[in-house]
């Protein structure tokens, strides 16, 4: 496989493998946030996007990973600068809505920055054994996690399964039309998804597992149901085929 298809899969993977270590650190370093102690620094409003331990920042560290990841897979500077733009406004916000401490955000900038290289030059087994044990032992994690874990973890190994078990074979639409209906259609699809698997009962979605599989459909739902359905707009990729050896004279 190659291609843009192929960038988003390894993307995918180093973004939930962030994901997860950001969700590690926090729960497992347990370090408050600057309204912990002064409630009064914060408003309700930005308490509410601010849930669990401080450090690392997680809108630090995930803008990183995933902003910084497209722009190393692009490779264009002007990508390059809107990328680093978002990137660094997003963790000023966090300092200047008094969320997170200026230490926060620089570990969340570098690990960020780790994942993003590791999603733009890593890569992941996509066949047979290498491509279905991972995201099967993720899944049996999930399933072996307790009730009262945070509901992170559930999420992050769900996306971790999801995107690792998915093997894109579609080419993305060229012509700007195509792509505002792929756009449109695969959003819609994706949504609806979620949004009925969130009727699901409380019971299911609050178990680890319950959350894992949500979150590995709707990855599911966007890698392989989407393509399939929008095959008009998504064509299968073609093999490439080596050029018939010339002969030396």
């Amino acid at each position: 496989m190659a291609g843009a298809a192929v960038w988003g899969r390894d993307l995918g993977i180093a973004f939930a493998l962030s994901y997860l270590t950001n969700t590690a650190l926090k729960y497992g370093l347990d370090l408050p946030r600057p309204f912990w102690s002064d409630p009064s620094v914060a408003s309700e409003a930005a308490k509410a996007t601010a849930g669990g331990p401080g450090l690392p920042s997680g809108h630090a560290q995930m803008s990183a990973t995933l902003y910084l990841g497209m722009a190393a897979q692009i490779g264009r500077p002007w990508f390059w600068s809107v990328a680093a733009a978002l990137v660094a406004l997003i963790s000023l916000s966090r300092l200047a809505l008094h969320v997170h401490y200026p230490s926060d955000t620089v570990v969340g900038l570098l690990l960020g920055v780790c994942f993003a290289a590791l999603g733009a030059r890593g890569h992941f087994p996509d066949h047979a054994l290498g491509r279905w044990l991972p995201p099967a032992l993720v899944l049996l994690a999930a399933a072996l996690m307790p009730a009262g874990s945070p509901r992170e973890v559930g999420a992050g190994l769900g996306l971790l399964a999801g995107f690792w078990a998915v093997r894109p074979t579609f080419t993305p639409p060229r012509d700007v039309a195509g792509r505002l209906i792929v756009a449109v259609v695969g959003l819609m699809l994706v949504f609806a998804v979620y949004f009925g698997l969130g009727a699901l009962p409380e019971s299911i979605k609050d178990l680890p597992l319950g959350r894992a599989v949500r979150y590995a459909l709707l990855v599911a739902t966007a890698a392989w149901v989407v393509p399939t359905l929008l095959r008009r707009w998504m064509p299968a990729q073609v093999a490439a085929t080596a050029p018939a050896a010339q002969p030396v004279h």
